[in-house]
């Protein structure tokens, strides 16, 4: 009798996490798939630490096939799923076509850049959701300092030293802590004009920072911010992004290189073409996560609605720590769905929550206990320490080089601005030189100029520059692409698929 087959589309907390317990508790017993883009589970709490510096990109990735063992990867990113045929359609990263069956689905793909309608974000912003948005903002920060320090013309310096991070939550306030105390270090080194400093501005149009969390966290971290010289502004935001700034809500213009996107997730956009029930996006499930009329179907994770039994009505909301006890509890009841075991509903008790606010700084409040200064960030890091799943050790080591050395600000110029836009349904994976026919040329990998990036993109001869002259746009796929790219053709893997979701009433 075979095996019956179990896929696990995305390998993020939810799915990364159903992969390790099943792996453990199958012994063999059912042949567990992972599909995935990348061959890596991504640790994205640690995320702001590698555009900072503090960590290198491979501390915060851990190995799936090194990690998961009774487990078969498979490279690709789903593209249809056929819940009466079963099957599950997929496109690899060299661009061929595959089909895998199940006999158990498991949907955990995770989810995307929020977009709002305001005009200029999508071609002038870029998120922070993968590792290679991480690198293109430690590159393009880095070279932005570089730049500023050059030039004799103060406004050129200012608006280059200027960043401008959207979105007050975990990721936003933790860019901005971490962002300020790494231009400050650089131009330690590398002086600007005199009386001229790198300005964060943290933008968010709630009324505190971190709004989901308690007031004495959100009061810890504003501080903390503004003791640094981060300029916090709650109650604002972005009217409209142009290639020399933003138009605030509130009538100022600033002028900057640099719009960091961070306003919150959305659902991947699979969970939207199944044709299923969903809530804002999100598949809904049972306590059981399993999807109604679809018992072989299971969902956890941000692209899951699952019922919060702790308040009825209402669902846990998209969070690592959620998503990571959902795999677990996913992992057992597909046991169970077997004959191996019995059901059981998702039910969850809050441990806390940590915010690295960059140095010896950060906020936390394990087990309500509320902490700020050097003890939260102790607890923090032993936290993050505990929580990843490898690692470890490395990311102590380069926590503790940090802690002596000072950080390499270079710039390898490995991500390109074009290769990492913020509408993309693939955060976790930069686009590559090739398109598909018929693309818009702003969608197109290699398509978009750089001339119109918020980053103020220098000539294609500066270190990381984009060759914007060069680039390939709408109608004319009979021009030479630049030297250093290779052209359309079947040996150049395509993007990622563009998204099809767009903003929904509601969503401001």
């Amino acid at each position: 009798m075979s095996r019956p087959r179990i896929v696990i589309v995305g390998a993020g907390f939810a799915g990364y996490r159903t992969a390790q317990t099943l792996s453990r508790t199958a012994r063999g017993r059912a042949e567990i798939v992972l599909l995935n883009p990348t061959d890596y589970f991504l640790y994205l709490p640690l995320l702001p630490q590698v555009a900072a510096g503090v960590l290198e990109p491979r501390r915060v990735t851990v190995s799936l096939s090194g990690t998961l063992p009774h487990v078969r990867l498979v490279l690709g990113e789903a593209g249809r799923i056929d819940l009466d045929a079963r099957q599950v359609h997929y496109t690899g990263p060299e661009g061929e076509g595959g089909t895998l069956s199940y006999d158990r689905l498991v949907l955990a793909a995770g989810s995307v850049n929020k977009l709002l309608p305001i005009p200029g974000v999508a071609e002038h912003a870029h998120g922070f959701r993968g590792l290679p948005e991480a690198l293109y903002l430690r590159d393009h920060v880095t070279r932005q300092v570089e730049l500023a320090a050059a030039t004799d013309d103060p406004k050129r310096c200012s608006s280059r030293c200027t960043f401008v991070v959207v979105g007050a939550g975990y990721t936003g306030t933790e860019v901005a802590a971490h962002g300020q105390l790494f231009t400050d270090a650089q131009v330690a080194k590398q002086p600007l004009r005199t009386g001229m400093r790198p300005r964060w501005i943290l933008l968010d149009i709630a009324d505190r920072v971190l709004p989901e969390l308690d007031e004495r966290l959100s009061r810890t971290a504003d501080t903390v911010l503004r003791e640094r010289g981060v300029d916090v502004r709650m109650g604002t935001s972005v009217k409209e992004a142009t290639p020399d700034g933003v138009l605030l809500t509130d009538g100022e213009f600033v002028e900057t290189r640099t719009l960091v996107w961070c306003v919150g997730v959305r659902p991947d956009p699979l969970a939207e073409s199944l044709g299923l029930p969903l809530e804002r996006g999100r598949l809904l499930v049972d306590p059981h996560l399993q999807v109604p009329g679809r018992p072989e179907v299971f969902a956890c994770g941000d692209a899951a609605a699952v019922p919060d039994l702790e308040k009825p009505g209402s669902y846990t909301p998209m969070t690592a720590q959620h998503a990571w006890r959902q795999g677990k509890v996913c992992a057992h009841n597909i046991a169970a769905s077997f004959g191996d075991g019995e059901r059981r509903a998702y039910r969850h008790k809050d441990l806390g929550f940590v915010v690295d606010l960059g140095g010896v700084k950060a906020a936390a409040n394990p087990l309500g206990v509320n902490l700020s200064g050097v003890a939260a960030g102790a607890v923090t890091r032993g936290y993050h320490l505990a929580a990843m799943p490898g690692n470890r050790v490395r990311v102590a080591a380069d926590w503790l080089l940090d802690a002596v050395l000072p950080r390499q600000a270079v710039q390898l110029g490995l991500v390109r601005s074009w290769s990492v836009p913020l509408d993309t349904a693939s955060p976790e994976v930069a686009r590559v030189p090739g398109r598909p026919e018929g693309e818009p040329a702003k969608t197109r990998p290699g398509g978009e100029p750089a001339k119109n990036q918020p980053g103020g993109e220098p000539a294609k001869n500066q270190p990381g520059g984009e060759p914007a002259k060069n680039q390939p746009t709408a109608g004319a796929s009979d021009v030479a692409p630049p030297p250093d790219q290779p052209g359309p053709g079947p040996d150049v893997a395509p993007g990622p698929v563009r998204r099809t979701d767009r903003f929904t009433e509601g969503d401001a």
